[in-house]
């Protein structure tokens, strides 16, 4: 009767995530506290098929991969079964840490950038008062004058926005392929430095502070439960603060998932050349 027990208990803890060998088989070695778990977020979502026997297969594959949304995951009566619940977790995890955590000083100083900050004095007033974000006050408006020409051509800098990790993972190979393009047509470029607790529009403080034809702004993007690394580009030829929005040109979802880096830096290059022959960005470039 004992072995009958022990049987079907190692049968239902087997059912319930592969906990059982441990129980049915005493050559099993123990798990130790070293024993990490899988890490979730590897898996591809559009490729797990969680529903059991799903009656069109194909169909159901194929629905997935046209969207990062999670559609056809599985449940436990009105509840979702425990690894859709962990991944969930896990991926709003990463988002949570790409907002609230800095872009580390090793990545400026490794790339030799000049380090500029807006008026936020921390992330969380970055969060909570996005006006400063767009700010600039007159010491690092100082530092920018001295260390970067004026009236360049095209002006590209990096900020942090609301993905460092976005900016750690995507902005070098993109500035490298950036500047390689532009120097295909020609086009030469600023100094290039990095500029913390930054928003959208304070590339157009940059504009009245160096005069330059054109800037560009790599940066993070609010990230969500598809990744944590998604960073656009924005450009602007001749921004002025206060112009509206409809005079930017926006190049986003750049990451692995989405367009490569490299690639993106070699069509942005290819847009910053329209807009340097048009004299126009947003919606005022013609195609």
């Amino acid at each position: 009767m004992d072995t009958k027990i022990k049987r079907l208990i190692a049968e239902v803890l087997s059912e319930m995530g592969g906990a059982g060998a441990a129980c049915s088989d005493e050559s099993s070695a123990p798990a130790t506290s070293d024993t990490q778990p899988d890490d979730l977020t590897v898996e591809n979502l559009k490729e797990q098929l969680l529903v059991p026997d799903p009656a069109n297969r194909d169909a159901y594959l194929k629905a997935k991969g046209t969207t990062v949304s999670r559609i056809g995951i599985w449940r436990a009566g009105p509840r979702y079964l425990t690894e859709s619940l962990l991944r969930f977790s896990a991926d709003h995890a990463i988002a949570q840490f790409a907002v609230f955590h800095n872009v580390s000083e090793a990545f400026v100083k490794e790339w030799g950038l000049l380090e500029i900050k807006t008026k936020c004095v921390d992330k969380d007033q970055f969060l909570t008062n996005p006006d400063l974000g767009r700010e600039l006050d007159e010491e690092n408006t100082e530092l920018l004058r001295k260390h970067c020409p004026g009236k360049a051509r095209v002006q590209i800098y990096i900020a942090d926005g609301l993905s460092s990790t976005a900016v750690e993972t995507n902005a070098k190979d993109t500035y490298l392929a950036l500047v390689q393009g532009l120097k295909g047509h020609g086009i030469e470029v600023g100094t290039p430095f990095f500029m913390r607790y930054a928003r959208v529009p304070a590339m157009d403080k940059i504009s009245e502070i160096l005069n330059p034809e054109v800037v560009v702004v790599l940066i993070g993007e609010r990230p969500g439960l598809a990744t944590g690394e998604s960073m656009s580009c924005y450009m602007a030829y001749s921004p002025k603060v206060g112009m509206p929005e409809a005079n930017r040109t926006v190049v986003s979802n750049i990451h692995r998932g989405g367009t490569p880096a490299v690639e993106a830096g070699a069509h942005i290059a290819d847009v910053v050349k329209k807009m340097l022959d048009q004299k126009a960005s947003g919606l005022a470039l013609k195609k």
